[in-house]
């Protein structure tokens, strides 16, 4: 067994990496490798080592397994995180993406935090056992059905540990002592926008296609009038929350295939964009 003794970090990313500028992601991706994963390591919100008993400075689980997956070649512009409670979990607690643009920004690629004691839902998978690329290639129905019907928003296999508050102030944080003055993002659904949204983010592109998404699922737009129950993803009255639009959206409710926006967050100041008052998840 190890100890797990204070799973709370103090240290930045100038003490762990040095006073070397490390601007972007293949720049980090040079360190030696305890030291990169120190330095991602610190992206991972205190929560998760807290309720899964793992070890901050080992990685190691409360049976001395290693449950923290790096996934950083030197010669990438990209990092993924990954941590399990066990090593051969099929899900992960966290999965984090991190990419260098083209653009001399980070992008925030992909984010899950999944709460492994909720049941699976397997829209991840059709019925033949083939990825559904989060519904974008070919879905599973029966199984988003059941999914909407838990809470779940389109995407989701699982519910969340509703650890955003604790994830983005230590990306912000992250990225600024990167020396990094924005990140940004491209979220994958309706919601995660709408997320994205109330964490300070503004728009890169797509701002009009929300607010117009906005005024057409009003009391007599064209998406409104499209609720019409004609299948279980476009029910009467899921213009009134984000998730029932999501839905709706990812139902393909648009007549055309969801493209998302793309999202960009100051490090200094939070933007105050709402495409959706009065929103209920």
């Amino acid at each position: 067994m190890h100890s797990r003794k204070a799973s709370k970090h103090k240290v930045s990313l100038k003490e762990i990496v040095g006073d070397r500028p490390h601007y972007n992601i293949h720049a980090i991706n040079q360190l030696d490798t305890d030291i990169k994963e120190r330095a991602y390591s610190l992206l991972v919100p205190d929560k998760v080592f807290q309720l899964f008993d793992i070890d901050r400075n080992t990685f190691l689980n409360r049976d001395g397994d290693r449950v923290f997956t790096f996934k950083t070649p030197q010669k990438a512009a990209f990092a993924i995180i990954e941590v399990r409670e066990y090593p051969d979990d099929l899900d992960c607690i966290f999965y984090l993406e991190i990419e260098d643009t083209p653009f001399f920004k980070v992008s925030i690629s992909f984010l899950i935090i999944n709460d492994l004691r909720s049941p699976r839902f397997n829209t991840d998978k059709d019925e033949q056992g083939r990825r559904t690329k989060f519904g974008t290639a070919r879905r599973n129905v029966l199984e988003e059905i059941r999914a909407m019907q838990a809470g779940l928003a389109p995407g989701q296999v699982r519910k969340g540990l509703r650890l955003l508050r604790h994830f983005f102030p230590l990306s912000l944080q992250f990225f600024s002592s990167m020396g990094q003055d924005m990140i940004t993002a491209e979220p994958l659904a309706y919601h995660d926008a709408i997320i994205f949204e109330n964490y300070g983010f503004d728009y890169i592109r797509g701002k009009k296609l929300m607010q117009d998404i906005n005024r057409e699922f009003q009391p007599g737009g064209e998406l409104f009038e499209k609720l019409d129950g004609s299948t279980p993803f476009r029910q009467p009255g899921m213009h009134k929350s984000v998730r029932g639009r999501s839905w709706a959206l990812h139902d393909g409710i648009l007549g055309e295939p969801w493209k998302g926006p793309e999202m960009y967050r100051s490090l200094e100041h939070a933007a105050n964009v709402c495409t959706f008052p009065g929103q209920a998840y």
